[in-house]
């Protein structure tokens, strides 16, 4: 009887069923409205990451990339990573770029369909210029460091000459 929290439904976390969305190294969320598309297409954009499922990304598994010829799914949020990271482990880091994205996706989320027409593609760049960017670049490396230092003893040994006696003296 304590756990009626619990037991209630969660209301579903995007409001938009049927966009995808997808999250570019850049920090740039975009929404596909209506539109079938490949993996393969979002790959083009940016040949150097690859293309994942948020649902499969699990602290301490790997990545599971998606296949080019995948069709992206209503619902669903994609992010890019880069190719270096394909065979390593899902880190905390990683998911924090997620949660990063998603709080400030409401704020500059931008449709295909708005940048097609020339007036409200000016706005957009216009718009996107002035805000920073989330760079995943330098988090790699960032948390790569920090991976290695973890593993590292937090006091460093003193190397002194050991003294030790011949053994024609005993």
């Amino acid at each position: 009887m304590g756990n009626y929290i619990s037991c209630t439904l969660a209301p579903p976390l995007m409001k938009n069923t049927r966009a995808k969305r997808v999250i570019f190294p850049t920090g740039e969320v975009k929404q596909y409205k209506e539109q079938v598309i490949n993996a393969a297409e979002l790959m083009l954009e940016c040949p150097t990451h690859f293309l994942t499922n948020s649902k499969s990304l699990h602290i301490g598994r790997r990545f599971s990339p998606l296949g080019a010829d995948e069709e992206l799914e209503c619902g669903n949020v994609y992010i890019f990573f880069p190719m270096r990271r394909l065979n390593s482990m899902v880190t905390a880091a990683d998911v924090a770029v997620l949660f990063m994205a998603a709080n400030m996706a409401t704020k500059r989320i931008s449709s295909r369909e708005d940048l097609i027409s020339r007036d409200h593609s000016i706005d957009v760049i216009g718009i996107n210029d002035e805000v920073p960017r989330l760079s995943l670049e330098g988090l790699e490396v960032e948390s790569g460091f920090r991976n290695r230092l973890s593993y590292c003893r937090s006091r460093k040994p003193v190397l002194e000459t050991i003294n030790e006696e011949p053994i024609w003296l005993k």
